[in-house]
């Protein structure tokens, strides 16, 4: 199956996608393991996509599309795969589907994780990092024996400035304005399955591969 993975942060995409890809035996594809692949090979593309980031600015739809290309090509994403973190934004899906037509192939299904703001913000607001070992904690779900003290190493737990209520309300805006029209564009293709990503991870993973199953995966 070829899928792609959407929901607002904090929704689980990538714990969810790890298992997905796992139960259908495809590869995992994020923009991110493809940018530092590209990076650290030095591709032409790499080397392009290095010289945005290091001036700080976002790598542009070309050049992300073009290293989904290459990485779609390859022959393991040959009998499926799930991308998760691309496409971001109705042209990138436009983009995406003009490529895999180009490449003799569709997407078969959009998973939707849907989870309300209000569980977003207490999932990733609760969050707390060591200074010491770096491991994360959660106030609610995780919590150290010791408030704001690492049980692993002793060193003092910190929130992060992305783990602040306001930092994730601004997130949850973008995603908004940018990502959740997806939505409609794969919804009005028919291709569109929400999963219900609240409550514990395990029972998302039940909802998604139930999900997939009835459509044949």
């Amino acid at each position: 199956m070829r899928l792609v993975l959407v929901g607002p942060p904090g929704a689980g995409k990538g714990t969810q996608a790890e298992f997905i890809a796992a139960h259908l035996s495809v590869p995992k594809i994020s923009t991110g393991d493809i940018f530092r692949a590209n990076v650290t090979q030095g591709t032409p593309l790499g080397v392009e996509a290095k010289r945005y980031m290091d001036a700080g600015k976002l790598v542009p739809d070309d050049v992300t599309i073009n290293m989904v290309r290459d990485r779609l090509a390859e022959p393991d994403a040959g009998e499926g795969f799930l991308l998760d973190g691309f496409p971001r934004t109705t042209p990138q899906a436009a983009e995406l589907d003009k490529l895999l037509a180009d490449l003799g192939s569709a997407l078969d299904l959009v998973l939707e994780l849907v989870v309300d703001d209000d569980e977003v913000i207490r999932r990733l607001s609760g969050r707390r990092t060591c200074r010491g070992c770096g491991k994360i904690w959660h106030v609610e779900f995780d919590a150290p024996s010791r408030e704001d003290v690492c049980d692993r190493c002793g060193a003092e737990l910190f929130q992060r400035d992305d783990d602040k209520p306001e930092t994730i309300a601004a997130r949850l805006r973008e995603y908004s304005e940018k990502t959740a029209p997806l939505v409609d564009y794969y919804g009005a293709q028919g291709k569109l399955v929400g999963i219900d990503a609240a409550g514990p991870v395990e029972d998302v993973t039940v909802r998604a591969i139930d999900a997939l199953r009835s459509y044949g995966g």
